[in-house]
């Protein structure tokens, strides 16, 4: 058996207290950026009325209210909707008593789930996916077209690190699974077919 100089003893005995003393500090720094991180996007999604169309809406004690039990999970899949109403006049949309579904002019659109569910939800997506969704206007940067109302073309202005902060709190919700339909085209378009 080949022994080891003590010079190299004491050295990795060096090394290891030093890794012990440095990497606790920079985790706990990574922690705290990340909670920071987090905190500001709950602050963004809380001011940028994300639950006004993404959380359910029940009935409560004074009236509508968002079922904060189903935060930012989107269109209820037990909700099956009717066709929407026909709209006249001045009248461009319709929403559903969830605030979940909206029909109008592009047909009937209803809000996705943003939690992290890796099937139903954001649980697979990147930041790099959730920014490019909203600088592009389409599903996943290169998909479909998010529908109205998604306000895009406002949430278009926020910062990079405003939407990376928005994800990582996204992220960092209670996995909801919730599978949200897919959007219907306009009664027109399927009248004509």
């Amino acid at each position: 058996m080949k022994r080891i100089p003590l010079e190299y003893a004491i050295l990795g005995v060096a090394v290891a207290a030093t890794l012990a003393v440095v990497h606790p500090a920079r985790a706990q720094g990574a922690a705290e950026r990340t909670a920071d991180q987090v905190k500001r996007g709950q602050y963004l999604v809380s001011t940028s009325a994300c639950h006004d169309c993404h959380t359910p809406w029940k009935m409560g004690p004074k009236g509508p209210e968002p079922d904060m039990t189903r935060a930012l999970s989107g269109h209820p899949e037990n909700v099956a909707m009717p066709p929407p109403p026909k709209l006249e006049g001045p009248w461009v949309g319709a929403m559903a008593a969830t605030m979940t579904a909206w029909a109008g002019p592009w047909g009937v659109s209803f809000t996705a789930n943003l939690t992290p569910d890796p099937e139903t939800g954001l649980g697979k997506w990147t930041k790099r996916n959730f920014i490019e969704t909203i600088r592009t206007g389409r599903h996943m940067g290169r998909g479909r077209e998010v529908l109205p109302p998604m306000p895009i073309a406002v949430y278009r202005n926020f910062t990079d690190a405003d939407l990376e902060a928005i994800f990582s709190y996204l992220q960092s919700l209670p996995a909801i699974r919730n599978r949200v339909p897919e959007p219907l085209p306009p009664v027109d378009a399927v009248a004509a077919k």
